[in-house]
């Protein structure tokens, strides 16, 4: 078994602390990693807290992972030691569903397992995630990382970058589209910059006059204020796909408005409870859309990894020590990042 040393919950109400566990023996197709760098997801909060109703205590977030290969198992083939890795929301799945089989393994069928809170179908124990001095992973279910991208900044890629990236894809972003960001967040951020460079016509909403300056940095060529109804109405019926990344309950039916015909507006935020529901007649008067999506699967997040490291895209990001999470939490919480929080690992090996 590989020692390991965490930061983790024990509750939903205790501050993450220090931990130590054992990861599993290396397998045949597994890959160990030294962890370097791991981003901080709201997700991963929603979970330490039990958020979501599903936490299994003690629980080590963390699924924004960089970081270097130290050890292969005897039939891999495609990673060696040394090598710039990442790991996603995903360390395993079925392989033999319908899902599985065309690369939408976050839709598997039978569940996948997650990077944190998830049970290992090796062992049938938990999953415990990259807030962590290391990892165990099946060699399917990590990534290369381009090595022109900082290895910090690339971190968030592996889940608000495969989150934003992957409903652009599917809605077929591009030249010639006119495409709405909903939040200028974690989530949000990234996909300014991936609509833009996809060559689409991109605004921003926010609820923030002061972020329309660093919104047009990141890649707008508008910016409107959500709450300002004029602003909104200059904009009805014209846009063709509307991303939003809001992950506390708002209403849909001012943004619902703004599609034209044949529009799609796509959830990725997760609130802990429910939108107020979009009044039917916004959606069947012009023939529009609603709809949600997980992140990509392994390929498609290997594709988003690969275009970002064609164009030198990353995260914006504040590192920070291990130390300092449940501090990191709390700001999170008032949107004080710009705009992802992303730790070093020396801090937490130093401290082992």
């Amino acid at each position: 078994m590989l020692s390991s040393t965490g930061y983790g919950a024990t509750s939903a109400t205790e501050p993450l602390s220090k931990l130590n566990f054992q990861r599993r023996d290396l397998q045949p197709d597994d890959v160990q990693i030294d962890i370097l760098f791991c981003g901080v997801c709201h997700s991963d909060l929603h979970t330490a807290r039990n958020e979501w109703g599903n936490t299994v205590y003690p629980v080590v977030p963390g699924h924004e992972i960089i970081g270097r290969v130290t050890a292969v198992g005897s039939q891999v083939t495609h990673f060696k030691a040394g090598d710039l890795v990442g790991v996603g929301c995903l360390v395993d799945s079925c392989q033999q569903c319908g899902s599985c089989a065309e690369g939408l393994e976050q839709y598997c069928e039978n569940g996948f397992v997650g990077t944190y809170n998830g049970e290992e179908m090796h062992s049938g124990g938990m999953t415990y995630g990259g807030y962590s001095t290391n990892i165990v992973v099946r060699d399917k279910f990590v990534l290369r990382i381009p090595e022109r991208l900082d290895p910090a900044g690339a971190a968030p890629l592996l889940c608000a970058g495969i989150t934003t990236y992957s409903p652009l894809k599917q809605w077929h972003v591009s030249p010639g589209k006119k495409v709405g960001i909903v939040g200028l967040g974690g989530l949000g951020h990234m996909g300014l910059k991936l609509a833009h460079a996809m060559g689409a016509y991109v605004v921003l909403f926010t609820t923030s006059q002061g972020k329309r300056e660093d919104a047009k940095r990141l890649g707008a060529d508008e910016v409107v204020v959500s709450r300002n109804t004029s602003e909104m109405r200059e904009h009805r019926d014209s846009f063709d796909f509307i991303l939003n990344t809001v992950a506390a309950p708002h209403a849909l039916d001012p943004f619902m408005e703004l599609l034209k015909r044949d529009g799609t507006m796509v959830l990725v935020g997760a609130p802990a409870s429910p939108h107020p529901s979009p009044q039917v007649f916004n959606l069947i008067m012009k023939r529009r859309r609603l709809a949600g999506s997980l992140i990509g699967g392994i390929a498609e997040t290997q594709e988003m990894l690969d275009f970002c490291g064609e164009r030198g895209i990353v995260a914006d990001i504040e590192t920070i020590r291990i130390q300092d999470i449940n501090d990191a939490y709390e700001r999170m919480l008032k949107s004080d990042v710009k705009y992802r929080f992303v730790i070093d690992m020396t801090s937490l090996k130093q401290e082992a």
